[in-house]
């Protein structure tokens, strides 16, 4: 598969290891509402909290949606989108390996680009997360006036959707959009309701389908040129005896189908995005006036529509949906007031002068965008989370602030590749392919004298072995030093690794 290359190329396809783990550090001032509803807040540059981020949320978010910096040469307020070509590649390059590390296994990818990168940025996506797996390229329409000082005018950007599943894989679990319910009576006095006519006929030839119909009025038709009946002729016989048949034109027309209004199926999503459907950049500026009357964020934040639409098609209620390029805040409201869980990543100081404000404001039941739509009322909450010190130093030692939870999180994910999914009161972190892990750290076991607490010795493993349970298999270990004997450790099927020089800090 042809690769692009870039300047650093070589450098920053490997950057994402190096970047440090760091602590998460909750600022209940800035949280508000139930903050035990698992939707995060975090300020803090996006590549360092999008690897903070995998020990706990590794291939559980069902839903990314990224605006990065279009690389417009001319500067936003906020960021810096003046940035040179490979400075831009290698910029998002670590970020989308990070990303794609993030990602579920029947989750999506939705990055919205213009011209200025849009088509490198298809090719680096298509070597991060496989061609075989790109979906689509949606045109959204952002604007409906026309720009004069231009040579042609830009109407749209473009919204990459990619997956870790082909195309075919993800129709399965990606959702339709509501039917249009435009169309619907009832002239004839159906009983069953009001009701729409659809064609009875598809693209195609299918031998089985090609038998010819008579109206009511006498008339005999066949299938329309180069196509075939909807169905077999024995569907068709029961759609007659259902009264579902149709004849327009007072009989003498070609057969159409009754759908009475509940029975139709939903819209297969199109790659065009129209601006009456999704929204433009001057309906966002609105909304986010509306928020903040003397103050607009943002030079184009995405219209509520458009998110709406995003996270319609790739989620359900209960999922989780994160944006690593904030930005006003949009995606969070959007998943917030959609009943999804969310994780928001935004770097500058409007991640608390306006981010977390609106977001109160949604929790609080404001109305603008979609709220009146989806009939939203408020609820729910968030944390708020600053990135604190990494878990290591530049030595490779473990920084002496670093608690038991996050260290433990860190050795669990390093080991097992699989983020730790609740917390532990005790050293045993739990077994994964049939061995366990523990972990004697910072008193965990209440004693940090040299005999116990972070020492391995007899007394500290049969209280690790209390605290495993049921597990009974083979167990690797970490602590500050070992005062078992080597034969004791094989007869115990212990595997003793030292902290902090065995705990992998990349």
């Amino acid at each position: 598969m042809p690769t692009l290359s870039w300047l650093t190329r070589e450098k920053d396809v490997k950057s994402a290891d190096a970047v440090a783990y760091r602590l998460l550090e909750r600022d209940d001032a800035l949280s508000f509402g139930e903050t035990a509803s698992g939707n995060m807040l975090i300020q803090g540059d996006n590549l360092e909290a999008l690897k903070s981020l995998l020990p706990y949320y590794r291939g559980q978010v069902k839903c990314i949606y990224i605006d990065p910096p279009y690389n417009t040469r001319s500067a936003f307020e906020h960021y810096d989108d003046n940035l040179e070509h490979s400075q831009w590649l290698a910029m998002i390059w670590p970020r989308l390996v990070l990303l794609r590390e993030l990602l579920a296994e029947d989750g999506s990818i939705w990055v919205s680009i213009d011209d200025n990168e849009g088509h490198y940025l298809k090719v680096i996506m298509d070597e991060v997360f496989g061609r075989r797996n790109f979906i689509a390229e949606v045109i959204w329409q952002k604007r409906t006036s026309r720009e004069n000082r231009a040579a042609i005018g830009s109407a749209h950007d473009i919204v990459l959707v990619y997956s870790k599943r082909t195309a075919v894989e993800w129709k399965a679990v990606r959702n339709t959009l509501p039917p249009n319910m435009n169309g619907f009576s009832n002239p004839d006095g159906d009983a069953r309701g009001p009701w729409r006519s659809i064609p009875f006929s598809a693209q195609g030839f299918r031998p089985n389908q090609m038998y010819k119909i008579t109206s009511t009025d006498g008339t005999v038709h066949e299938p329309p040129r180069g196509r075939c009946w909807g169905a077999t002729e024995e569907v068709f016989r029961r759609y007659e005896a259902e009264g579902r048949v149709y004849f327009p034109k007072g009989g003498a027309g070609k057969p159409r189908i009754k759908q009475f209004a509940g029975e139709e199926a939903g819209l297969v999503p199109m790659s065009l995005w129209l601006a009456e459907e999704v929204g433009t950049n001057e309906e966002s500026k609105k909304e986010i006036l509306a928020l903040f009357e003397h103050d607009t964020p943002f030079g184009t934040p995405k219209p509520e529509r458009l998110m709406e639409r995003i996270v319609r098609i790739a989620t359900n209620p209960g999922d989780l949906v994160l944006d690593s390029f904030l930005g006003s805040g949009t995606t969070a409201a959007v998943a917030h007031k959609m009943g999804r869980r969310w994780i928001g990543v935004e770097m500058g100081d409007h991640a608390v002068t306006h981010c977390a404000p609106r977001l109160k404001k949604v929790v609080e039941g404001e109305q603008g965008g979609i709220s009146q739509a989806l009939g939203w009322q408020g609820g729910g909450g968030f944390v708020f989370y600053r990135l604190g010190e990494a878990v290591f130093d530049d030595d490779g030692a473990i920084n002496p602030g670093v608690s038991f939870a996050p260290l433990a999180a860190h050795i669990w994910f390093a080991e097992t590749g699989q983020p730790m999914s609740r917390p532990h009161s005790g050293p045993f972190l739990g077994s994964h392919g049939g061995n366990g892990y523990a972990l004697l750290y910072n008193g965990i076991l209440g004693d940090k004298s040299v005999s116990g607490g972070n020492v391995l010795t007899r007394k500290t493993l049969d209280m690790i072995r209390a605290s495993a349970g049921e597990f009974v298999g083979p167990m690797t270990v970490y602590g500050e030093a070992c005062r078992l004997s080597p034969e004791t450790l094989k007869a115990e099927g212990i595997v003793f690794k030292q902290t902090p020089y065995d705990v992998r800090a990349r």
